[in-house]
């Protein structure tokens, strides 16, 4: 009798992250020779140790079907990473009692390099706990960081909202800048890399206009240089579109601005560079500007996305389940790329250990001379991504996203509280 299979989200959600939920969902029921019952955690790790499995045969199929274009993480998602097996032996005993509870034998987590790490340490609880369990990691995230991959599912279509925003922001700021405001201030998400930071670049329909300088997560800040080439670009334009990485450092490498800390889990919320900056630039040059911190909606605009991100983003889900028939375990799906124009990709598989808690920044080479913009090569990488409509049904005028009942089995497990592990 083959065994269940779990699957689980992970980290902040994108725009289709929900479509590799159904990637994996659909490739489990297509083969009911190597998987039973596909199960899914709710919010993510966490929902495995506090025993929450949500029972997808409950579910409506035209609901569990529309995943594909639905954004948000439907079966809920967490900030958790797991402890050291040998420090924090409990929470491992933990899963392994909820895996043998309900059967699993195979776990499929969806997430960044954190979440990589976590579906690696599961890997191997077979070796540390005697209990064999195939896990999967199903690449997310749109900070476009995730190695061994050319990009991230997630990621186009949160560069396409940008660009889009961008685009349309800096023709309203045109308008208006003989008489009023100069400059505008865009804040992207990107912890580390400033791929969504360069993604607004892709704005300008030809060198210069918009008017644009980016301030990437991996250029260390000069208030003075930035400041010079700031008032030059009014001087010549009129007017200026600023757009930061919220991982904007410091020449010492510290953050430029940080939200708050969280203790618990280790999580520095980043945020807060362009309120701190505006008031710069107001002090120092006068200019009328207004400022804009996109957060939840560039990750959320789903009405947007990227057609080759949804295809992508399906894709890897199905391929992660693929991946385990023929036999393979402790992997990742990533995507390689066979050329650029056209574009055509291709799904391979990388073990989990090199995708762990690895970090990708932006190549130097697709930045700019001047640190302030993206050169030819990372136009060339960036517009692939973008390509392509895959509009959610409307109805009334909006767009149409079910909700899963999120119907959970009958827990088999005594009471478990993480803070006891």
């Amino acid at each position: 009798m083959p065994k269940n299979a779990l699957y689980a989200q992970s980290g902040g959600v994108t725009a289709v992250i929900n479509a590799s939920a159904w990637g994996v969902i659909e490739a489990v029921r297509a083969h009911p020779a190597h998987f039973g019952t596909c199960f899914a955690a709710r919010d993510g790790i966490l929902g495995v140790l506090h025993e929450e499995i949500i029972d997808l045969d409950q579910e409506d199929p035209f609901t569990l079907a529309a995943l594909r274009h639905t954004p948000g993480g439907a079966f809920g998602s967490c900030r958790f990473d797991l402890g050291d097996a040998h420090r924090d032996r409990r929470q491992y005993e933990r899963l392994v009692e909820v895996f043998q509870a309900h059967d699993i034998g195979t776990f499929f987590y969806n997430g960044g390099g954190g979440s990589m790490d976590t579906a690696l340490k599961i890997a191997r609880i077979g070796d540390l706990m005697g209990y064999p369990i195939t896990a999967v990691g199903v690449p997310k995230t749109i900070d476009n960081d995730l190695d061994c991959t050319d990009t991230s599912p997630g990621f186009g279509s949160a560069a396409k909202f940008i660009a889009t925003v961008v685009r349309e922001a800096s023709l309203d700021v045109e308008s208006m800048h003989t008489s009023s405001t100069k400059v505008f201030i865009l804040e992207v998400m990107g912890r580390h890399a400033g791929w969504l930071a360069a993604a607004a670049a892709l704005a300008q329909e030809y060198d210069g206009q918009p008017p644009m300088l980016i301030l990437f997560a991996e250029v260390p800040f000069d208030e003075a240089d930035f400041l010079t080439n700031l008032q030059r670009t009014i001087e010549r334009h009129g007017y200026c579109v600023v757009v930061v990485s919220e991982g904007l450092k410091k020449k010492d490498g510290s953050l430029y601005a940080v939200a708050q800390t969280h203790d618990v889990y280790a999580y520095t919320q980043l945020g807060g560079a362009v309120p701190r900056l505006a008031e710069m630039i107001k002090k120092e040059t006068g200019h009328k500007l207004h400022w804009s911190v996109v957060d939840y909606i560039q990750r959320a605009a789903r009405h947007l996305a990227s057609k080759v991100d949804v295809e992508q983003a399906y894709a890897v889900g199905k391929a992660a389940v693929e991946g385990v028939v023929a036999g393979h375990h402790s992997f990742m799906p990533v995507i390689r790329r066979e050329s650029s124009v056209p574009y055509r990709w291709v799904i391979d598989r990388v073990p989990l250990e090199r995708v762990a808690n690895v970090e990708r920044g932006m190549p130097l080479e697709f930045i700019s001379n001047d640190g302030y913009g993206i050169t030819q090569a990372c136009r060339d990488y960036l517009r692939p991504l973008i390509e392509g409509e895959d509009y959610p049904p409307f109805l009334h005028g909006l767009p149409c996203y079910p909700r899963i009942r999120g119907v959970l089995r009958p827990k088999r497990c005594r009471e478990f509280r993480v803070n006891d592990a």
